[in-house]
């Protein structure tokens, strides 16, 4: 018997064409409109950036500081920098510049002190914020680097396989880095579009699955949905699936040994995304030394 459709939190409204609701990367296919500066949230926003993004806010941020502060320091009237005595005015600001970054490291090599009032003032406020910036910036760095490390490789494509004595619906998973992940629990929902007195919407089924939970992922994991008299697939065709756009949804969830903390993956695969009759080959075999060796590239390869 097909299990009633339920909202996952993904609503059942549904207003004509969409794109897929998970996109690869595991987000959601979801944009937000209204957001005010009391909802963003520098933090969240720095530690989900990519690398090459946030070390360069990181270098713009130092940059710019040390720029705003050279410039109070250049406006100081002679005698309040000591060992500034530039002939002219871009290497007076240049002196200024380096000796701003002096002060925000708090480095202080001895070559140019503040000397005046105006210039200690200026000095100990921008010291203090270095020490308040750096702690905030290692901060940031140690939540990076310590994330989970998990990262869970989804096949290419979605099949439906020859299963026993019928077929299933299947896909493979792996972890892709060498951290153990242990107790995986996938849960895998079907998503279709019906009309309902001439109004189309979104129904959703959660599929039941062959096996729900692994103890240990150290190759791969082939998650099965077997198309029985249960099933809501049963009897459905590729074009049933097209005329339907059909997307599955996906969710894994996992234990991270290394870091002692839940990784979660989401992933789906939409209609055109399922090869029908094919198989998966094997992605692992066993070497001369007696050790299974995991081919990562094969993870989603096909049998011929």
């Amino acid at each position: 018997m097909q299990k009633p459709s339920f909202d996952p939190g993904l609503t059942q409204k549904f207003a004509g064409p969409l794109r897929r609701i998970i996109n690869r990367d595991g987000s959601f296919n979801v944009k937000r409109k209204g957001i005010t500066w009391r909802d963003f949230h520098p933090y969240l926003h720095l530690i989900n950036m990519r690398w090459p993004g946030f070390l360069a806010t990181l270098f713009l941020g130092y940059v710019t500081v040390n720029t705003l502060f050279a410039a109070a320091y250049y406006q100081l009237p002679p005698g309040q920098l000591q060992g500034v005595d530039a002939p002219d005015g871009l290497r007076r600001f240049l002196d200024v510049f380096f000796f701003s970054s002096h002060t925000l490291t708090t480095v202080g090599y001895g070559n140019m002190a503040p000397a005046g009032l105006a210039a200690n003032i200026i000095a100990s406020f921008e010291a203090l914020l270095g020490v308040l910036g750096f702690a905030v910036a290692t901060g940031l760095l140690f939540g990076r680097v310590s994330r989970p490390s998990a990262r869970i490789g989804f096949s290419g494509n979605m099949l439906v396989s020859p299963y026993q004595d019928g077929t299933s619906l299947q896909f493979r998973v792996v972890n892709r880095r060498v951290n153990s992940i242990i107790d995986l629990e996938a849960r895998v929902l079907l998503m279709t579009v019906n009309r309902e007195n001439g109004e189309a919407r979104r129904s959703y089924t959660l599929l039941r699955l062959e096996r729900e939970r692994v103890l240990f992922l150290p190759l791969t994991w082939t998650v099965v949905h077997p198309i029985d008299g249960e099933s809501p697939l049963l009897g459905k065709t590729a074009e049933d699936l097209d005329r339907l756009q059909t997307e599955v949804l996906i969710l894994i969830r996992g234990h991270d040994d290394t870091f002692n903390q839940t990784v979660i993956a989401r992933y789906s695969y939409r209609h055109d995304e399922i090869i029908w009759g094919a198989r998966f080959a094997p992605a692992f075999f066993v070497d001369a030394e007696g050790d299974l060796v995991l081919e990562l590239p094969k993870v989603g390869e096909l049998a011929s």
